[in-house]
C-alpha cells in the first residue's frame, strides 16, 4: 500500500501490481457461481481485507457492503463468521445477496423442488403470452414465456410466502431467464439474437437447482453471524446504516453498466417493478438522472472539476452524467466515513475508465472524496482483473474481443483503503 498525500501531485497509474491483492489461495466456493452478474467483486478481495486488518491489529466483527451487489462479501463475512450489512438499489442483487448469506437443509430442498416439478408436469400450462407485457414480448417466444410463466406459479403454489426457500428458487428461476429468452448471449447491452435458439425451461431449471444445491451442501457450516441486507440506494435519506469496522465495497464505474436493464428480465417477471426503467432513478452512475446541473457542478471536487470541465466543451450530456456520479461519489465517502468505528478501515475496490479518448480518473476522484470526508490515512495499491487481460476491449456489441478497433476496457483496478 502507497500512502497518499498530496492529492494533487498523485500518479495512480505509476501504482505497481501488488501481489497481495491479485489473486486467492484458496478455491472459489460454487455458491459464488450460482447467479451471472456483471463485473462480479472477487471472493478472495474480502478475505485478503480481513488478513490485512488482521495483521494491523484491527478487530472486525461487523463489515459493510453499502454496494453489496450480488453478495460475494456477504457471504465472506458469514463465512468468516462476521456480522455483515449490505444494501443495493436493484432488488435482483439483494435477492442473490440474500440466498448467498444464507444455509438451507438439504432435504427441505430436496422436497421442494420435487413438489415444484410434480405441480409443473401434473398441471396444464396456460397459454398466456398474449396478454405478456409488452417489454416481456419483446424478449420471449410464446413457448417459453407460456413455460417460464407456468414454472413461477408452480415455484409460488410449492413453497411458503416470505420464506428463505421461495428466494432460493425464485435465485434460480431469475437465472435462467437470460438463457431461455433471444437475449444475445455475453452482451452487457440489451440486444436481440434473432439466431439464438432459447434453451429449454424446465431442464434450465433443474441443472440450476442441482447446481445452486450442491453449491449448497459445499459449505459446512456458514455460521451464527447476522447478516441484514437492505434494497436501497446507500444515499436514500431513509437508509440508517449502522455502525461497523470496516467497509469492503466496489462502487460502481462511471459510463459503466446500466444495471437496470441489465436485469430487466428478472425485474420484471419477480414483480420488482411493473416498468424497469423505474430502478435507473437514484442508481450511481445512470445515465438516467434529474438535477440542477449548474447549481450542482459547483459542489464539485478538484478533480471532478476538471475532467467535467473538460467533457463540457466536447461531449455536454456525458459531462451531466459524470458530474452527477462524482457528486454521488463524494457523498458515498462521506456517509462512509460516518458509519466507520473509531479506527475502522474502508476498502473501496474501483477502476478507471474511458470516455471517447478521455480518461474518467474516478480511483483519483475518489481518493480526493475521502480526504474530504474525514479519512486521517489514505493508501493505494493496484490489481489485474485477469478475466480482461487477454480481451481489453469490446465490440459495438459490447462484446469481449481482441480486436483493437473495439472500446477499450482497463484490465487494472485500484484498491483505496482508508482508516477513519
Amino acid at each position: 500500500m502507497i500512502p497518499v498525500k498530496d492529492i494533487s501531485k498523485f500518479d495512480f497509474e505509476s501504482v505497481d501490481i501488488d501481489p497481495f491483492w491479485n489473486v486467492g489461495s484458496e478455491k472459489e466456493f460454487k455458491m459464488h457461481r450460482i447467479h451471472a452478474y456483471p463485473a462480479k467483486f472477487p471472493a478472495f478481495i474480502t478475505t485478503k481485507a480481513l488478513e490485512y486488518a488482521n495483521t494491523q491489529g484491527y478487530g472486525v466483527t461487523k463489515i459493510a457492503d453499502v454496494f453489496c451487489g450480488c453478495g460475494t462479501s456477504a457471504f465472506e463475512a458469514k463465512r468468516n463468521d462476521i456480522d455483515f450489512w449490505g444494501c443495493d438499489i436493484n432488488p435482483v442483487a439483494t435477492l442473490i445477496t440474500k440466498v448467498k448469506s444464507r444455509q438451507y437443509q438439504k432435504t427441505k430442498l430436496e422436497d421442494y423442488l420435487a413438489a415444484i416439478l410434480k405441480f409443473y408436469r401434473e398441471n396444464p400450462i396456460i397459454e398466456c403470452y398474449s396478454t405478456a407485457p409488452e417489454r416481456l414480448q419483446y424478449w420471449y417466444r410464446d413457448r417459453q414465456f407460456n413455460e417460464l410463466a407456468h414454472l413461477k406459479h408452480a415455484i409460488i403454489n410449492s413453497t411458503p410466502i416470505d420464506s428463505d426457500y421461495r428466494l432460493f428458487f425464485f435465485c434460480a428461476f431469475s437465472n435462467i431467464l437470460k438463457p431461455t429468452s433471444v437475449w444475445l448471449t455475453k452482451s452487457i447491452k440489451p440486444q436481440v439474437d434473432p439466431l439464438k435458439q432459447p434453451a429449454d425451461v424446465i431442464s434450465s431449471f433443474e441443472s440450476q437447482c442441482d447446481f445452486m444445491m450442491a453449491a449448497n451442501q459445499e459449505i459446512d457450516n456458514l455460521g451464527d453471524a447476522n447478516s441484514e441486507i437492505i434494497t436501497a440506494s446507500f444515499l436514500a435519506s431513509e437508509v440508517q446504516a449502522p455502525k461497523v469496522d470496516m467497509i469492503i465495497t466496489s462502487p460502481p464505474y462511471v459510463t459503466s453498466y446500466e444495471y437496470a436493464d441489465l436485469h430487466q428480465l428478472s425485474s420484471l417477471w419477480l414483480d420488482y417493478v411493473d416498468d424497469f426503467r423505474e430502478l435507473r432513478e437514484g442508481a450511481i452512475g445512470s445515465l438516467y438522472h434529474d438535477y440542477n446541473f449548474n447549481r450542482e457542478l459547483k459542489r464539485l471536487n478538484n478533480t471532478g472539476t476538471k475532467i467535467v470541465t473538460w467533457l463540457l466543451d466536447q461531449y455536454k450530456p456525458k459531462a451531466r452524467s459524470v458530474a452527477k456520479y462524482f457528486l454521488d461519489m463524494q457523498k458515498v465517502a462521506k456517509k462512509s466515513a460516518d458509519m466507520l468505528n473509531s479506527n475502522g478501515l474502508a476498502i473501496f475496490v474501483i477502476g478507471n475508465t474511458e470516455y471517447k479518448g478521455v480518461r474518467i480518473d474516478n480511483a483519483k476522484h475518489l481518493a480526493e472524496s475521502m480526504m474530504d470526508a474525514g479519512f486521517r490515512e489514505i493508501s493505494v495499491t493496484k490489481r489485474k482483473i485477469s478475466k480482461k487481460i487477454l480481451t481489453p476491449y469490446r465490440d459495438e456489441r459490447g462484446k469481449f474481443t481482441t480486436n483493437a478497433g473495439g472500446r477499450k476496457v482497463y484490465s487494472e483496478e485500484f484498491i483505496l483503503l482508508g482508516r477513519k
